[in-house]
């Protein structure tokens, strides 16, 4: 039988569940954007002519901006008086700056050849420019609206762990939802009839599709946003409720000390159980990046063994890996929704973070195998005359094996899209940070391990002869390494106790 429990007048009392729904819902439309540029931005920035190798310092400017954004925009949120609330005035900032970038970004191609870009040169550095300026703004919007949105979750989760846990998992289990929409729009190769004037000289069906795709993102996330916001009331600084753990405001301590003083202060005061959960975060994206870099691009390389802009294998190999990407989305929605009591049955949640952490290891390193039964395939078929002008397509069990491979890899995803961020809430509650700027520091956790990605990926592929594999096996070290720690250093949460009348909840985990 459930024992009631006293609150304290400190304490805050858990939102309705269809709020904290509502709320969570963002992340749906946050991740059509994101799952379009993983499946659909690789191949699209090589058709404006930068080479495989400098791609991924495209990438670069995303965790660059999500290493300062989010600190900063958590920072002032958890000190934001606005009479609209703390988090919502970033939300709805980040969504108007997400609709403004997407445009910038799918109307790259044409903006090029009209500032001057020649068609017939396969570099076009204006396009580029376009490009990388639109990206920036719009991976600076995503920051902008994922950190407030966590922490508003956190917010109205009020001093209920089971509530936060909950909350974050349908946060990934929203995430997984964008996912599924994502990627079946770029599997969907004639969306772009329902919108014909994206079809131009410069910018090709391929090119075209993209910007369908982000004019249904767009609407998405207005709508989910709009929805959102009018229908949840946060609770503010001026209610007189402070999040425990929170700084108020208007207090001396807020005022006396600046942003990075406030970072280096959340860094000294962090706790064992928060800097071992930095670094297994640190490793296990570490692990994760690299794929979730280059993961179409594998498909069309090596296991198609396609070329950029060359005959129909590459664009074939990226369209399949969109639909590996919406598999994966698919087992990610259903993982999320079963964390809390898969986290239960195997003993505590670094057992299921480790476990699945060796899972993402196992997977990293069977894209070695699928690579080697692809190019054989294909050789094969060539030595029996069926080659034609290009080698055909994979054999239907290479297309299984790559296909099962993104399916199996949404379980460890939707464990390092809930757990980290659940465990963040729960062991920084005695730092001094708000939630804002505690999920920022998390986050550094996650954007610096991209950033190395990024900057060593190009030059490591080529060390080892080109190609995407180098960085999946460094991916697949990191991932054991990961696991090891979660195991063995990472703290297991107090766990969830019944507790007497008279007792105040504590702050607690999967046990």
């Amino acid at each position: 039988m459930e024992v009631e429990t006293t609150k304290s007048p400190s304490q805050k009392a858990a939102a309705p569940l269809p709020k904290i729904i509502l709320v969570a819902s963002i992340a749906a439309g946050v991740q059509f954007g994101w799952a379009l540029q993983l499946s659909l931005l690789t191949p699209y920035i090589q058709l404006l002519g930068v080479p495989h190798t400098w791609s991924a310092f495209v990438w670069l400017c995303g965790p660059i901006s999500g290493m300062i954004v989010q600190p900063i925009v958590g920072y002032h949120s958890d000190r934001c008086t606005s009479r609209f609330g703390r988090r919502r005035p970033f939300i709805a900032a980040g969504a108007a700056l997400v609709a403004s970038s997407v445009f910038l970004i799918g109307y790259a191609a044409d903006i090029g050849p009209l500032s001057g870009d020649s068609l017939e040169k396969s570099t076009k550095p204006r396009a580029v420019a376009v490009f990388v300026v639109g990206f920036w703004i719009l991976d600076v919007a995503n920051n902008m609206l994922q950190g407030p949105c966590r922490a508003l979750l956190a917010d109205i989760s009020g001093d209920d762990p089971r509530r936060m846990r909950t909350a974050n998992s349908l946060f990934a289990f929203f995430m997984a939802v964008g996912n599924v929409l994502g990627y079946a729009a770029g599997a969907y190769s004639h969306l772009h009839k329902m919108f014909p004037f994206t079809i131009t000289k410069a910018c090709d069906v391929y090119c075209a599709n993209l910007k369908s795709c982000f004019f249904l993102s767009i609407t998405l996330l207005l709508v989910l946003t709009i929805v959102a916001l009018t229908s949840v009331k946060e609770t503010t600084p001026n209610d007189g409720v402070v999040a425990e753990g929170e700084i108020e405001p208007q207090s001396t301590t807020a005022k006396s000390l600046p942003f990075f003083g406030q970072m280096i202060a959340a860094f000294r005061e962090l706790q064992r159980p928060m800097l071992v959960l930095l670094l297994v975060t640190c490793l296990n994206w570490i692990a994760w990046f690299p794929f979730l870099l280059f993961d179409t691009d594998w498909m069309g390389r090596e296991v198609y063994g396609g070329q950029v802009g060359k005959g129909r294998l590459y664009d074939l190999g990226v369209r399949a890996g969109a639909l590996g990407l919406m598999l994966n989305a698919v087992v990610l929605g259903f993982m999320s929704l079963a964390i809390e009591p898969l986290g239960r049955w195997v003993g505590g949640v670094k057992r299921l973070w480790g476990i699945v952490n060796f899972l993402l290891a196992i997977c990293l390193a069977m894209t070695v195998l699928i690579t080697k039964l692809a190019q054989s395939s294909r050789h094969a078929a060539i030595a029996a005359g069926h080659g034609g002008a290009e080698p055909p397509p994979p054999t239907a069990g290479v297309k299984a094996g790559a296909l099962t491979l993104f399916a199996v890899l949404g379980i460890p995803q939707a464990v390092t899209f809930s757990i980290p961020f659940a465990l963040a809430s729960i062991f920084s509650s005695t730092s001094g940070a708000g939630q804002g700027l505690s999920l920022g520091v998390l986050n550094l956790a996650i954007v610096i391990p991209q950033m190395f990605v990024s900057v060593t990926s190009g030059p490591w592929d080529d060390l080892f002869g080109g190609g995407n594999l180098p960085a999946f096996i460094a991916g697949a070290v990191a991932a054991v390494a990961s696991g090891v720690l979660a195991l063995f250093m990472l703290p297991s949460p107090p766990a969830d106790l019944p507790s007497n009348k008279n007792a105040r909840p504590i702050a607690a985990g999967f046990h």
